[in-house]
């Protein structure tokens, strides 16, 4: 598939065919492309974690238990996805990695950095991710748990200290689906959001 049609067919997918598991060598494309995404430092501070058959279940009895009506009606599609792969972000090591001598910072003050590496580029590894699903014919959506069940989550898969959860993929064939109502409000065009040589300037 040509790069601008996967950008262009890329969307969450909120719902899949549970009797159609993902191919386990679809399954590794998908996470080794994620590891080609940048990193500040080249520090790599991501972690995912892998869920199918009983474990993703094990997943959803957390995740799933408690919730409002709205909660639950939202999540049945996903709960059908054959795979889930969790996201985490681990702070650490790129305030560690800046430390080191060829960086030369010599304290791990996080006032330093403009924004949250770790969280952006743990985010764009999902996104590769994201891309990669698309290119093999399958569905994905990328989500969060309740915040308060992550703790719980965390401890349920022996998650270490440390490493923040920014949220999932579910990952499966296409099932008969909605589109989001959320998407009435309509994509953002470039003259809305891209400003050229100084802010509010949009011509070209």
């Amino acid at each position: 598939m040509e790069f601008s049609e996967v950008v262009r067919r890329r969307r969450m997918v909120r719902n899949y065919d549970p009797d159609r598991p993902v191919p386990a060598d679809v399954r590794e494309r998908i996470l080794e492309n994620g590891l080609h995404a940048p990193s500040g430092g080249f520090s790599q501070g991501w972690a995912f974690l892998t869920l199918e058959g009983d474990d993703r279940e094990r997943y959803w009895a957390i995740a799933g238990a408690e919730v409002d009506e709205k909660y639950v009606e939202w999540i049945t599609g996903l709960r059908r996805a054959p795979l889930l792969i969790l996201a985490f972000a681990h702070k650490d090591a790129y305030l560690d990695r800046y430390t080191e001598p060829d960086k030369g910072w010599t304290d791990r003050d996080e006032s330093r950095w403009t924004a949250p590496y770790w969280y952006v580029d743990t985010g764009m590894a999902v996104l590769l991710m994201l891309q990669t699903v698309v290119d093999e014919g399958l569905g994905a959506c990328f989500f969060g748990p309740p915040a308060d069940k992550v703790g719980k989550l965390n401890q349920e898969f022996g998650v270490p200290a440390g490493f923040d959860l920014i949220g999932l993929l579910s990952v499966g064939y296409r099932a008969p689906d909605k589109r989001s109502p959320s998407l009435r409000r309509g994509r953002r065009g470039m003259a809305d959001v891209v400003h050229r040589g100084h802010w509010g300037r949009h011509d070209v």
